[in-house]
Order: structure tokens, then sequence, then C-alpha cells
């Protein structure tokens, strides 16, 4: 077109700082065109990140869903959750409410820039069995006699 210059595809690599999100500029010195006459500009990369098949993010915080058994919803009990760097235990206390939200400090995204990292929030998901076994029934019956649970109205 005229301006004197050929674009040719290059590879680079850069190197990506913690805690970036989605739409977040990444400067790179002296790897952009140069001006008239004038040194090499910078070239900046806006960052797309693709989502997380188990986590959502909010800022800093994450966010998850953890599935609690019946039993341990009801009586108490501790359940692996999945982390970006592994598993944690949550304890659940006795009688957990489905939806019920847990927060996990520090176990959340790095703030970018450094420093402090955001929370892990594990949703609770009560798992019901899938099938029961007659005991489990006959413990289940005596269970609804117990607390007189009927129809409603």
């Amino acid at each position: 077109q005229g301006s004197g210059v050929i674009v040719r595809p290059r590879r680079l690599e850069v190197k990506i700082p913690p805690g970036v999100s989605d739409g977040s500029r990444v400067r790179v010195a002296g790897e952009g065109r140069p001006g008239r006459g004038g040194a090499r500009g910078d070239l900046y990369l806006v960052i797309s990140v693709r989502p997380h098949e188990r986590f959502s993010r909010r800022g800093d915080d994450l966010h998850t869903e953890v599935e609690v058994p019946l039993v341990d919803a009801v009586l108490g009990g501790e359940v692996a959750v999945t982390t970006l760097k592994g598993k944690a235990m949550l304890k659940i206390p006795p009688l957990t409410q489905n939806g019920r939200v847990f927060r996990l400090a520090g176990l959340g995204m790095p703030h970018l820039g450094g420093g402090a990292k955001g929370a892990l929030y594990a949703r609770v998901e009560v798992m019901l069995p899938a099938d029961l076994s007659l005991e489990e029934r006959e413990l289940f019956e005596k269970l609804k006699k117990m607390r007189k649970v009927g129809p409603k109205a």
C-alpha cells in the first residue's frame, strides 16, 4: 500500500502474568512497529481467556460446585473440593442445605500484580442416592413416620 512496510508473521514467546482476566492488556516492550524514523514501539496483546469446565470467575474469586452425599449433608462429614492446585478438604456441618455456599480463602485467582489471592466459593449440591437397598428404604420409611411427614395440601 505504499507504506514501505513488509508484514511477515513471526512467533514470540510472551510471559503472561498470573491473574490476567479476559480483556486484560499485556505490553511487550520493543516488539511493535517502528515510528517514523524512530525506535520500535511496544506491542499490546489483548488477552482472551477460555471458560473453564469446572470454575467460573468473578474478579479474583472462583466459583465451583461440590457434590455432597445426602448422608454427609444430614450428619456432617468431609468432602474433597477440586481447586486449581489439586484437592482441598471441606468440612460439611450437620444439616447442610442444598445450595449453601462455602468460602475457601486464598484458593482463587492471584491478584494481577501480585499479592493476595481471591477465594474459592464452593456451592453444595446434595446428591440423592440413585437407588436404595431394602434396609435403606425401611430406614427412610421409619424416619418419615418419626417426623410425621405426609402429603402436602
